[in-house]
């Protein structure tokens, strides 16, 4: 009302007949500007997280181009302007797969951080829906840094799915030291064997029955499941494939992670050299 009469009254005098305080009007004046650049700022770091994001990570980034804003506050501004992350859903197997009972023991230990670049690596398979029939995908993780080396997808979940993932690794083989999952049937193959054995590759397998002893890979697939999978339909196995390439690329290069003090996987290896 003060702003749309200023022309024909002075802003003292409307502020005395409603009983405010100038400063109030001043005030609000200038907070609006900087609220709608702040909301554009965060939509634009929430489009750019591909709807992911939440107020920490988004604090973070706003943090990068010189803006301090409470996490509180940044809500707000999302539960304004809608902005929902795809982190609301609970995820659901459809089955398990067969015990590998391999006599190999849990070497890792639950040791998952604190690890040498390729010292340890991590891999499980999860399941996502193409045109109507299950696939999977499979990744290889580097505990380093939390880069995802290596990823495969086809429509059947064996061992052929996982050589075919560790087959995509462009990194040095000789230089991973030890190769850790849960007890999947999957994982156990000739072929694989044959390759770890190859590039003097250990060997350490999770206690029957015990997810937390591949804390990461489980962590991993349902942040995959949460940003990827449940965000798509497939049509194809050739689409899972093209998109499965992108999300690694934006995974490995754009979302930054909290374990990695807000960096994403390539720029902590980078940082480290």
């Amino acid at each position: 009302m003060i702003q749309n009469n200023r022309h024909k009254y002075s802003v003292s005098a409307m502020c005395d007949v409603l009983g405010i305080a100038r400063s109030t009007f001043y005030y609000t004046s200038v907070k609006q500007p900087e609220n709608r650049t702040l909301q554009k700022d965060i939509k634009e770091i929430f489009k750019q997280s591909r709807n992911n994001y939440g107020t920490r990570k988004i604090k973070k980034e706003l943090e990068k181009i010189n803006r301090t804003v409470s996490r509180r506050r940044i809500g707000r501004v999302m539960k304004q302007t809608g902005l929902v992350s795809n982190y609301t859903v609970a995820q659901y197997k459809p089955f398990k797969s067969k015990v590998n009972e391999e006599p190999v023991k849990n070497v890792l230990a639950r040791n998952f951080n604190g690890q040498e670049e390729l010292a340890v690596v991590v891999s499980d398979l999860t399941y996502v829906r193409v045109n109507g029939r299950w696939n999977y995908v499979c990744l290889f993780v580097d505990l380093f840094n939390r880069e995802i080396i290596g990823y495969s997808a086809g429509p059947e979940k064996t061992a052929k799915l996982v050589y075919k993932a560790l087959s995509s690794i462009e990194r040095s083989l000789d230089r991973i030291q030890l190769f850790h999952t849960d007890r999947g049937s999957e994982f156990k193959n000739q072929l694989i064997d044959e390759a770890l054995e190859a590039f003097g590759i250990g060997r350490s397998l999770s206690m029957k029955g015990c997810p937390y002893d591949n804390a990461v890979a489980e962590s991993m697939f349902n942040v995959v499941k949460i940003e990827f999978i449940k965000q798509m339909k497939f049509s194809s196995i050739n689409q899972l494939e093209r998109e499965l390439q992108d999300y690694v690329n934006w995974f490995n290069r754009v979302r930054i992670h909290g374990t990695l003090d807000y960096l994403t996987p390539i720029e902590y290896r980078l940082g480290t050299l």
